[in-house]
């Protein structure tokens, strides 16, 4: 884990700029061959928290899950991990919205498209359809953030929005917050409720 750690670190490094020495030398010494290209680090919590209820240890299986930052880093990274860069195979999730960025960042690092799976409008929107809103706010109430939520609710700019959509605000205004429920969201639902995108990458790797 913490080769894969590093490994994560160097091509953060080699995307900004540095080296990509180490990320190709930790690269054969992982024995990777494929790369999750993930936005940010809650849908990396999220896919390593399935990956976990169903017994995959994706580091021995030579996959890395990779956190690019954002949805316009997706030709930098695949350009560096993909074809031209590390020869791995690319995957990942993508929203709709933002479909345009990955379509020309993996035609530039020839990489197929039909090995990204896309969320209609992110992967939290896809779990809190999946687990319902009630059950969201319940995995609030455990984990102790109902009082913040009300407050939140209380809050004119939030009023009469779809309860969805107050919920997705709401996991994105505390740093931290979205990565923690990434996880929870996950491991909440039920075997049957894991939303389609995310299942179907899983089922790719």
């Amino acid at each position: 884990m913490e080769d894969m750690r590093a490994f994560r670190d160097a091509v953060s490094g080699w995307a900004n700029g540095g080296s990509g020495a180490a990320a190709s030398d930790l690269s054969v010494r992982l024995g990777l061959r494929t790369a999750v290209l993930l936005e940010g680090p809650s849908d990396l919590a999220a896919v390593e928290a399935l990956a976990a209820r169903r017994d995959r240890d994706l580091a021995a299986e030579g996959v890395c899950v990779v956190s690019m930052g954002g949805a316009m880093s997706v030709a930098r990274y695949a350009g560096l991990l993909g074809p031209p860069g590390l020869g791995l195979r690319l995957t990942g999730l993508c929203d709709e919205g933002e479909q345009r960025f990955y379509d020309r960042g993996l035609q530039r690092a020839q990489a197929p498209h039909r090995d990204f799976f896309v969320c209609v409008s992110d992967l939290e929107d896809e779990l809190i359809r999946a687990l319902g809103t009630a059950g969201v706010e319940e995995i609030l109430r455990a984990e102790g953030d109902l009082r913040a939520w009300q407050t939140f609710l209380h809050q004119p700019a939030h009023h009469g929005r779809p309860r969805n959509q107050q919920l997705r605000r709401f996991l994105g205004t505390k740093k931290g917050r979205k990565i923690r429920y990434g996880r929870l969201l996950v491991e909440a639902l039920d075997a049957e409720r894991v939303p389609t995108p995310l299942d179907d990458l899983l089922a790719s790797l």
